[in-house]
């Protein structure tokens, strides 16, 4: 359990640097600056050092830690229950940063910066926990840093079902993002935190469970086993292609390509009452009213003028 225990000190460790890096940067940078890049950046990087860490563990800690999948299961749910806690709104995700453009919700030049900023995040914390794992702190991390130059693929299962396991869990994901959109954060994160954990459980084995182009770019992209092109045909395209279907399916259309609803047909919310004759009414009408209504002909014989025989001839 020694090893077990520095990887708790290393995730601590990455949860308290990041959050002095966050309030550094929230404090000397512009408000602006601070939410399109520096939170991203941040994030992105507490993200990806616990991935690497648990990854780690997964694959080296059955057979060298003594510990199974629910201590593994646990401890995913406790850090996407931490980093839910922390981010500051900033989910670390390119998938994320789409919807938000497909919502009309972030410009293009915007989500572009994000997409940069994750991008740099993920590549720092790649770089800082290797060179902790070359550190040699516990036996696995010894072992880890034999193994990395010849790490295994994360796609254990062939590129169509791989996609469509990558597309699902994405699919998933947003969807849960979408329905706790407007909810409080203490309904939100461990809605996601529990969502992420099973996800893990269902298709750890056969995927990973990323559903994050650019964490699954910087971990197994250079891995053996599969070219380039497979990998983000899984992990590239499967995501966003359960994004853009969680966000059709959940609103039936994508605001920033079509104002038109293509799934839902939009109803008024409100209903006009229908009028409901008075009661007595009928009861209330005079006696002039009755006898014009038994004898409609008799009015109007009354009232009918005779032409003239100059106006009949016009």
């Amino acid at each position: 359990m020694a090893g077990l225990n520095v990887s708790l000190s290393f995730f601590f460790a990455t949860f308290a640097l990041c959050q002095v890096a966050r309030r550094a940067s929230k404090a000397l940078l512009p408000a602006g600056a601070y939410a399109s890049f520096a939170r991203e950046a941040v994030g992105a990087a507490q993200l990806g050092a616990c991935c690497l860490e648990l990854r780690m563990l997964a694959e080296l800690g059955p057979w060298a830690g003594g510990f199974g999948r629910d201590v593994l299961l646990t401890l995913v749910f406790l850090l996407f229950l931490a980093h839910g806690a922390t981010c500051d709104g900033a989910w670390a995700n390119p998938t994320v940063s789409l919807q938000e453009l497909l919502l009309a919700q972030a410009s293009l030049p915007g989500a572009l910066l994000q997409l940069a900023a994750q991008g740099l995040g993920v590549q720092a914390a790649c770089a800082l926990t290797r060179l902790c794992w070359a550190w040699e702190l516990s036996d696995l991390h010894l072992l880890q840093s034999l193994m990395d130059a010849h790490c295994s693929s994360a796609l254990r299962t062939s590129v169509p079902h791989g996609a469509l396991v990558e597309a699902a869990c994405a699919f998933a994901f947003h969807l849960t993002l979408l329905r706790f959109r407007n909810s409080l954060p203490v309904y939100r994160v461990p809605a996601v935190a529990l969502l992420v954990t099973v996800m893990a459980y269902a298709a750890g084995p056969l995927t990973s469970a990323f559903f994050n182009p650019t964490l699954a770019t910087w971990v197994t992209f250079r891995c053996s086993g599969h070219t380039v092109l497979e990998y983000a045909q899984v992990y590239w395209l499967g995501p966003l292609a359960g994004m853009v279907l969680a966000v059709l399916l959940y609103h039936g259309h994508l605001p920033r390509l079509f104002r038109r609803n293509l799934l839902y047909s939009q109803r008024s919310k409100y209903r006009t009452p229908r009028r409901k004759p008075a009661p007595g009414s009928r009861a209330t009408q005079t006696p002039a009213e009755g006898h014009s209504g038994r004898e409609p002909g008799a009015e109007g014989a009354q009232t009918r003028t005779p032409l003239s025989p100059k106006t009949s001839c016009q």
